[in-house]
């Protein structure tokens, strides 16, 4: 359920751009990129039964996990109603509507991923994301983002406050002392395997 009163960012991202950023974002070629982004991210983990995207858009993530680990339970959180509408017609795959700051999930996931999602939430709301991410991760948390040691703000297609950098694992690692460092890594740009922009990512575990 979508809540009555949402942000600034979320009404970006249920909206028009939102609309245009799935419709950019589409193609095989991508899913394969993300296939090797997760395979190398997700080297250092066992015994993954059930995973859930928080901001999963058109599935992406979804698909290149399907066919990495085909056995495995899918589940996915959006808000954007077409982007919706897409992951809906992938079989097998149980999708929350609504926000990331107040969706509620069925039970714990043996693995949390967030690829390119928190870097266009508020500053002011991570703390509301990371405490969900947090509270339905049975062990693994994969944070792959922009990383900068501070926040930043950064002009995004034009817009201002649409995109934020910042230490997404370190803030989780520090709210969070359960949660350890597994693993981490970079993909660069000019990889053609990964066609992603500069992404680094991060495996934490709880203990």
């Amino acid at each position: 359920m979508i809540k009555k009163t949402v942000s600034e960012q979320e009404k970006f991202w249920m909206g028009e751009f939102g609309i245009k950023y799935s419709q950019r974002n589409a193609g095989a070629h991508l899913v394969d990129g993300r296939a090797h982004l997760l395979k190398d991210a997700l080297k250092s983990t066992s015994e993954i039964k059930n995973v859930i995207e928080f901001g999963a858009n058109i599935g992406l993530n979804i698909c290149a996990l399907k066919n990495l680990y085909p056995k495995i339970n899918l589940s996915a959180i959006e808000i954007n109603k077409e982007a919706i509408d897409r992951l809906l017609k992938i079989q097998g795959l149980k999708v929350y509507q609504g926000s990331v700051l107040d969706i509620h999930t069925d039970g714990l996931y043996d693995l949390v991923i967030s690829v390119g999602l928190l870097i266009h939430i508020n500053p002011n709301d991570l703390s509301a994301v990371y405490d969900n991410i947090h509270r339905v991760s049975g062990r693994y948390i994969l944070i792959a983002e922009y990383y900068n040691p501070e926040p930043v703000s950064i002009s995004y297609r034009g817009y201002e406050n649409k995109l934020f950098k910042g230490d997404f694992a370190g803030d989780l690692l520090d709210k969070y002392q359960d949660l350890k460092l597994v693993d981490y890594g970079f993909c660069y740009r000019r990889d053609p395997k990964v066609a992603l922009d500069d992404v680094t990512w991060f495996l934490l575990e709880k203990v």
